[in-house]
C-alpha cells in the first residue's frame, strides 16, 4: 500500500489541493477541492493507494498560501516528484526555470527543452504535468500570445499570469527603491 498526504486550502484563485509523498515531495496539485481529481494524473509507479487528509502539508501549504498572497517565488524551493520518459522529465525541469512574470511560447519552450521541432511534444509536457503551480506550465502561451490550454481552466491560467505580472512589477519597483531611493 502506498500512502500519501493531501490538503486543500482556499486561495484567491479557488480551492487548491496538493498530494505529497512520505518525503513531502509534491506528486500532484491543482485548483480543485477533490483529491480524486488529482490521483489519476500521478504516474502509476508513484500513485498512492491511500490518501490521508491533513489540515496542512507544512512547507507545501505555506508556499501555496505565500504564492497566492504575492510571494511568487515561494513555490520555487518545493520538491516535486514526477515520473515519465526522459523528454518529459527534462521538459518539466525546464518549466521550473521559466521566471514568474515572464511567460514564453510553446515554440520557445520546445527550444529550451532541447527539441525545437517538437512543439507538440512540449505542449504535451504541459498537459501531462501533474504538479500544477510548482511546475508552472501556466507560464507557456501560444505563439500568438493567447493562453492555449490549462487543465484547471483558462480563467485560472489568466489569474496566475496576471498575479505573477503584478507581483513581478511590485518586486522590481521595491528593488529599485531599496537599491537607490534617490532614483525617483
Amino acid at each position: 500500500m502506498i500512502f500519501a498526504d493531501v490538503a486543500t486550502v482556499d486561495t484567491a484563485a479557488g480551492p487548491f489541493t496538493a498530494i505529497v509523498d512520505s518525503d513531502g515531495a509534491v506528486l500532484a496539485s491543482g485548483w480543485t477541492a477533490d483529491p480524486e481529481d488529482l490521483r489519476p494524473v500521478i504516474h502509476p509507479t508513484l500513485r498512492p493507494t491511500q490518501l490521508r487528509q491533513r489540515d496542512s502539508l507544512g512547507p507545501v501549504t505555506d508556499a501555496v498560501l505565500r504564492y497566492h498572497a504575492g510571494d511568487i517565488l515561494a513555490i520555487d524551493a518545493i520538491t516535486v516528484r514526477q515520473f515519465s520518459g526522459p523528454f518529459l522529465v527534462h521538459a518539466w525541469e525546464v518549466l521550473r526555470k521559466i521566471p514568474a512574470g515572464s511567460p514564453i511560447t510553446y515554440t520557445t519552450y520546445a527550444e529550451r527543452s532541447g527539441r525545437p521541432e517538437a512543439i507538440r511534444a512540449a505542449a504535451n509536457a504541459c498537459a501531462r504535468n501533474a504538479a500544477a503551480l510548482f511546475v508552472p506550465c501556466h507560464r507557456v502561451l501560444r505563439t500568438d500570445g493567447s493562453l492555449g490550454g490549462f487543465r484547471w481552466g483558462l480563467p485560472i491560467k489568466r489569474w496566475l499570469l496576471d498575479h505573477e505580472s503584478t507581483a513581478t512589477k511590485v518586486r522590481q519597483y521595491s528593488r529599485t527603491l531599496y537599491l537607490d531611493p534617490h532614483s525617483l
